[in-house]
């Protein structure tokens, strides 16, 4: 479903720029890069291993902080902006893809426009290794 308002191409650019860093920052693992395009209260959820893993940002950001990137190993990137919805001009959900070793993830990203720029205030995702599906 497509929203209209007035800034919709601001918005759009906007929220492509943030997915670009998101998706720089997981191929680095880049955790203050993280840190800018996430809301300091955004959880961190999957439930595609038992069991359920829900995490803050405090939890999150040392977690990528400590892993090898994707980026030193010579990993080719599979990123992908799948789409990008708006709810309205403060509110979005995203869907993209990439792989980080031989996981495969599917993020579904809630944004929203607060402070004067775009947040991620939750990244909810699946992962598959290989070409399994899990």
């Amino acid at each position: 479903m497509s929203v209209a308002f007035a800034d919709a191409a601001v918005a759009l650019d906007e929220v492509r720029d943030l997915l670009g860093r998101y998706l720089d920052g997981l191929y680095r693992s880049d955790s203050e890069l993280l840190a800018t395009v996430f809301h300091p209260a955004a959880v961190y959820v999957t439930a595609t291993e038992e069991p359920l893993t829900l995490l803050s940002m405090a939890e999150y950001l040392p977690i990528v902080a400590a892993r090898e990137s994707p980026e030193s190993r010579d990993e080719v990137r599979t990123d992908a902006i799948e789409s990008i919805e708006f709810a309205g001009p403060v509110t979005a959900l995203a869907r993209v893809r990439c792989s980080i070793g031989p996981k495969q993830f599917t993020d579904l990203l809630s944004l929203v426009r607060v402070e004067g720029r775009w947040q991620i205030v939750a990244k909810v995702f699946h992962f598959d290794l290989g070409g399994e599906t899990a």
